[in-house]
């Protein structure tokens, strides 16, 4: 029966090596499974159990605790394209009035068109602006509150 115990061991490097190849959270647990079996064939467990053991600890470690793991490793998570802009600063090049469809503002080094969140706003040049949306191209804008 000491061959179960090298099929269980092969088993968890596999599953392991598939899950750092892939890094979808889905194979480690099973690893976890196998890990249990593993040491439950250390211990000559029957087959049976050991297979049992293995589909149950697999399953119930993919139920309960990926969900906690992949919102766990989505924290911090950077914003990605125009998404990224949302909250963050730009100094106004040209002034904004919504009115005359006018107005540009400079972010990350990047000139976008630029329009007030408030139709009535007129924004002059150089004032700092927060990003709080884009719409197409154009970034919507508001004046940024001072004493940060």
């Amino acid at each position: 029966m000491e061959y179960v115990v090298w099929i269980w061991l092969g088993l968890l490097v596999l599953l392991i090596i598939f899950e750092l190849v892939t890094t979808s959270l889905t194979t480690i647990w099973f690893a976890g499974g196998a890990l249990v079996s593993f040491i439950m064939a250390m211990f000559n467990a029957p087959l049976w159990t050991q297979i049992a053991v293995f589909f149950a600890v697999s399953v119930v470690l993919l139920i309960f605790t990926r969900p906690v793991f992949t919102k766990i490793l989505k924290i911090g998570g950077a914003k990605t394209n125009v998404d990224g802009l949302i909250g963050q600063r730009a100094r106004v090049i040209s002034e904004i009035n919504n009115n005359e469809s006018a107005g540009y503002a400079v972010v990350g080094g990047q000139e976008w068109t630029a329009r007030a969140q408030n139709d009535s706003d007129i924004i002059p040049e150089n004032t700092i602006v927060e990003i709080v949306g884009v719409s197409g191209v154009k970034l919507i804008v508001k004046r940024a509150e001072t004493g940060e």
